[in-house]
């Protein structure tokens, strides 16, 4: 392996893969005046209805101090509307505004041209093959991912 140049490693090939739909995601959300995270939290609103700050920030894989940040921020653009939960008090949920929802819903309509351009670049039998191996690769990545140890 230590012969293998580093363009050839799997982890490399993700790496740029994730950058390059990284990349693309930002540049046709920048055009919404969305980021990643804000349209991460629209999707995950859209198929959830009704969520806290905590559900979303690890729906989105950042903090809940982070998370509270963006909320704000969207809730000032009136894309997010937050209530107390009736079941905790001190835990705001977060649902979609019609402006959020219609906001998300043209951003989405962009967003899909890639999906479908990428599965149009594959064979029903490839795409089908080239998501059990992303699967298995995520899988394995989480597997080996290291945790904290709390003595």
């Amino acid at each position: 392996m230590a012969d293998m140049p580093v363009e050839e490693y799997v982890c490399t090939r993700i790496r740029r893969a994730e950058q390059a739909l990284m990349a693309h995601h930002e540049a046709v959300l920048r055009g919404y005046g969305l980021t990643m995270t804000q349209y991460t939290v629209l999707l995950t609103l859209s198929r959830d209805d009704a969520m806290s700050g905590a559900q979303l920030a690890r729906a989105c894989g950042v903090t809940q101090q982070s998370m509270a940040t963006v909320l704000t921020g969207m809730q000032n653009k009136q894309l997010i509307d937050r209530k107390p939960s009736p079941v905790h008090a001190k835990v705001m949920i977060a649902t979609l505004t019609p402006t959020g929802r219609d906001l998300l819903n043209h951003a989405y309509q962009e967003v899909i041209v890639l999906e479908r351009a990428l599965t149009d670049r594959f064979t029903s039998d490839e795409h089908k093959q080239f998501c059990e191996y992303l699967d298995r690769a995520t899988a394995t990545l989480i597997e080996q991912t290291p945790t904290a140890h709390t003595n």
